[in-house]
């Protein structure tokens, strides 16, 4: 998990084209700055950037999904978020595995389901919509 660059995602596990699902795992880093705040004495990775992790995995699958010389002039922007519950606490050396899953596209617009699991237990989950412009 690199903060420095704002990117979460460390590696992408799976990505399925066909169906429109992703997965990818993030490290979450031992020592960072993020937990000098949150929490003194129990550091706790902070739930908005659980949220961003699955917003940049729902990129992803938006990025790979339109690639073409036309993409280079395109951003994918984070547009909403409903649903979102946060179940357990994440902490620093956990890896956690984002799982998302496309619901719809209409023009621009995307809307995604997404998980974010440590050790197989859900920790948050989350749907998400994205516009590509």
């Amino acid at each position: 998990m690199r903060l420095e660059y704002f990117q979460l995602i460390d590696r992408i596990i799976d990505l399925n084209l066909t169906d429109l699902t992703i997965r990818v795992e993030a490290n979450v880093p031992t020592e960072s700055t993020i937990f000098e705040g949150h929490f003194p004495g129990r550091p706790l990775m902070p739930g908005v950037l659980l949220i961003e992790g699955m917003a940049q995995t729902a990129g992803a699958i938006c990025c790979r999904h339109i690639m073409s010389d036309e993409l280079r002039t395109k951003q994918v922007f984070f547009m909403t978020i409903d649903k979102c519950k946060f179940r357990k606490p994440v902490v620093p050396g956990d890896q956690i595995r984002f799982e998302m899953r496309k619901l719809n596209q209409r023009r621009t617009m995307w809307w995604f389901r997404g998980e974010a699991r440590v050790d197989g237990v859900l920790v948050a989950e989350a749907d998400l919509s994205a516009m590509v412009a």
